[in-house]
């Protein structure tokens, strides 16, 4: 270790690092790796799903320490004038088992919590306490900070883990139900809202209350009570819940990426996670980029603090020029569909191909895919759809009260 403390520090325990840190683990045993995280668990407060097939073998093997809800059923979309049963197979992980996962895999020594920075560097990190971690790399992958120089708007969720007091009927998970008033929280404005819910045992439903809309405001109260109106309509039995998150998400339409990553840049430090830009910009999904991303790194765990800090930049810009079709659609979601009709974008969506809903999800929209979404006859009016594509949007700040 040429006499340094640690062969690569991580700051940011969320799912990029504690992938990171496991890839770097399994592909170099004998290294020191520090995993610095400020709160209390690795992961946080989260739940991620994804689509089997969005992983390949490797990636498969990365996640399989982890304790997963698994579905090999399909899954259900719903919206105002069309329901569909998909047969693509689904899988979720909790916070909480991320975090068993990694305390089962990594070395006790490797995992540092309740551990605040001060600041990072090409040489290490220093804590607030003033301790120094001498490192040969430095990966930040602390949370993504609203910016100016991103454009877009914002996607709220809540959900609640409720388990109920006597066995549900529900055989797959409903990834979108859109067929729910189209309405947001704040003034009169109407925003894309969709439900979503996840089947977790027999006798536990996970429920989330999704909407996308131009300001980053959160009514917790409401949403709990949409939640609970949703069971009730529904028909669920009462329960207790065992589960609460909540979350502001930013739905990235545009902006000036190079500026971005000037912005955040630390001289020799590579960034990864979605401070990095590596996210779906529409959905926020971030699975099976993020296990990419662990697997990439560790392939080329061989490079200098410098060079690996070089290679993650490059890698964002591509991960910017490959997925400038998602910024497009969430101009014309926010842009070119009239509020109230922003839901016809995605129920016209889901009657494409299954493939391509999958690799639409997973980032690997194709050219072909590309033209298939965008022919046709469009959701929004012509003229809207070109002013929203030409539109520069808002700038991703967080001033507004949440």
């Amino acid at each position: 270790m040429s006499g340094r403390e640690t062969d690569v520090a991580i700051v940011g325990g969320g799912l990029a690092g504690g992938l990171i840190a496991l890839a770097l683990h399994k592909a170099q045993p004998q290294w020191r790796i520090q995993l610095i995280e400020a709160g209390a668990t690795l992961g946080g407060n989260h739940r991620w799903s994804w689509f089997d097939s969005d992983l390949s073998p490797a990636g498969e093997a990365l996640l399989e320490p982890f304790r997963k809800v698994e579905w090999d059923s399909g899954y259900d979309v719903a919206f105002p004038k069309h329901r569909r049963t998909l047969k693509a197979d689904y899988r979720s992980l909790a916070s909480a088992d991320f975090h068993s996962g990694l305390t089962r895999e990594l070395p006790t020594e490797a995992i540092r919590l309740n551990t605040h920075v001060a600041s990072l560097d090409a040489e290490g990190v220093t804590l607030e306490d003033g301790e120094r971690i001498a490192a040969r790399s430095v990966i930040d992958c602390r949370n993504f900070t609203p910016s100016p120089h991103l454009l877009g708007g914002w996607q709220i969720f809540m959900g609640r883990h409720i388990r109920l007091d006597e066995p549900h009927s529900v055989e797959r998970p409903v990834i979108m139900d859109a067929s729910v008033t189209q309405h947001a929280p704040a003034g009169n404005r109407c925003a894309y809202r969709f439900m979503y819910v996840l089947p977790l045992a027999r006798d536990e439903l996970f429920f989330e209350d999704t909407y996308y809309d131009e300001t980053p405001v959160m009514d917790r109260d409401l949403l709990s009570r949409r939640i609970a109106g949703y069971a009730s309509d529904m028909g669920f039995p009462d329960g207790e819940e065992i589960g609460r998150e909540a979350g502001i998400l930013p739905v990235i339409t545009g902006g000036n990426f190079k500026a971005y990553l000037r912005s955040i840049r630390i001289p020799g430090v590579a960034t990864a996670g979605a401070r990095g830009g590596f996210t779906h910009p529409l959905t926020s999904y971030t699975v099976p980029i993020a296990v990419e991303n662990a697997l990439a790194i560790a392939e080329r765990s061989d490079l200098s603090g410098q060079q690996l800090a070089a290679w993650c930049e490059n890698r964002a810009r591509a991960h910017w020029r490959k997925t400038a079709i998602y910024r497009a659609l969430g101009r014309m979601l926010f842009k070119a569909a009239e509020p109230d009709r922003r839901v016809d974008i995605f129920q016209r969506f889901y009657r494409l191909p299954e493939e391509l809903i999958e690799r639409f999800y997973a980032c690997r929209t194709s050219l072909p895919d590309q033209a298939r979404i965008l022919m046709g006859r469009p959701p929004v009016s012509i003229p809207r759809a070109i002013r929203a594509l030409a539109s520069k949007g808002e700038p991703l700040t967080m001033e507004t009260p949440q």
